[in-house]
C-alpha cells in the first residue's frame, strides 16, 4: 500500500518539479510526503531548514492544506538517509528530480538517481526537469508503458504497486511493450507472461501488447516513443544481471527520458 512518499529535496527547480508529482500522487493515494534533504550541515541547519519549510508551505498552498506533509533534514548522504527510512517502514515510494541529458553528458548526470535506483528495493519514480504533471494525467497522454524483456520475474512486489500506482492516473491505458533482437519469436514461457501481465491489472484498464524489433533497448524504447505520443509514463523493472534489462539499461534510461520513469526493483536485501 502506497502510504509514504519521500521526495529528496536539493532545492534544485527539478527537485521542486517532482513534488508536484508526488503531492498529486499523495492527493490521491492518501499517502505522507517527505521532504528529505540529505547531507546537511550543523552550520547550515536553519538556513536549510527555513527553505525546506517554505517549499512545505508552498506545496501545501499549491495542493491544499489536507495534504499530509512534513520536512526531515539528514546530516548522512542521500542513500544512507533513504535506506535508514526504508529499514524503520517509513518509505513506500522514491519521487526524484532530474535533469535528463543525452549523449556525452549522459555520464554526468543524474549520480544521485543512478545510486538510487542501483541500491534503493523500493520503486522509484524519475521526473525530468521538462515533465509536468497537468502531463501526466492529461487525457491524451495517459498511456503506461511497461517496457519488458518478458524474462522471469521472481518477485511479483513491484507489479502489485504498479497495479496500485497507475490506478491513480486517469482514464488509464497500458502496452505491454517488448523489445527484443531482430528475426526472434517470443517462446512459450515468454507468451504466457505478457498475457499474464495483461490481464493482471483488471477489466477496468484498457491493456494491449506492443513489439518493437531492435538489438539496442534505449534505440527501441526511443523508437517507440517517437511513434506513440500519448506516452505519460515509462515503467521498467530494474533486475541484478539477468535479460535485456538489466540494471545498466534501465539506469541509462533514467539519465535520457524526458518522460516520468518509474522503477521497479527486484527486492533483494538491502
Amino acid at each position: 500500500m502506497l502510504e509514504k512518499i519521500i521526495v529528496p529535496v536539493d532545492f534544485s527547480p527539478e527537485a521542486e518539479n517532482a513534488l508536484w508529482f508526488a503531492a498529486e500522487i499523495a492527493k490521491r493515494s492518501l499517502a505522507h510526503v517527505t521532504l528529505l534533504h540529505a547531507g546537511s550541515q550543523a552550520e547550515n541547519k536553519a538556513q536549510e531548514e527555513e527553505k525546506l519549510n517554505k517549499l512545505r508551505q508552498k506545496l501545501k498552498q499549491h495542493s491544499g492544506e489536507e495534504l499530509s506533509c512534513s520536512v526531515e533534514l539528514s546530516p548522512v548522504d542521500l542513500l544512507e538517509a533513504i535506506k535508514t527510512r526504508i529499514n524503520s517502514g517509513k518509505a513506500d515510494l522514491i519521487v526524484m528530480g532530474t535533469k535528463g541529458a543525452s549523449g556525452l553528458k549522459r555520464i554526468l548526470i543524474g549520480s544521485n538517481t543512478v545510486r538510487v535506483i542501483s541500491e534503493i528495493k523500493v520503486p522509484v519514480l524519475v521526473i525530468p526537469g521538462i515533465a509536468r504533471f497537468t502531463d501526466f494525467h492529461n487525457q491524451g497522454k495517459n498511456r503506461v508503458v511497461l517496457a519488458t524483456d518478458l524474462e522471469e520475474i521472481k518477485d511479483e512486489s513491484g507489479l502489485d504497486f504498479l497495479d496500485e500506482f497507475v490506478k491513480l492516473m486517469t482514464q488509464l491505458k497500458l502496452r505491454i511493450l517488448n523489445i527484443r533482437q531482430k528475426n526472434t519469436k517470443l517462446d512459450y514461457e515468454k507468451r504466457l507472461l505478457r498475457k499474464s501481465l495483461l490481464s493482471s491489472f483488471g477489466q477496468d484498464v484498457d491493456a494491449e501488447k506492443a513489439t518493437v524489433f531492435s538489438s539496442n533497448i534505449l534505440d527501441g524504447i526511443q523508437y517507440y516513443l517517437d511513434k506513440n505520443a500519448d506516452t505519460g509514463l515509462i515503467v521498467m523493472i530494474s533486475k541484478e544481471s539477468r535479460g535485456l534489462f538489466q540494471r545498466h539499461f534501465t539506469h541509462e534510461m533514467a539519465a535520457v527520458t524526458h518522460y516520468p520513469l518509474l522503477v521497479l526493483n527486484e527486492k533483494t536485501e538491502i
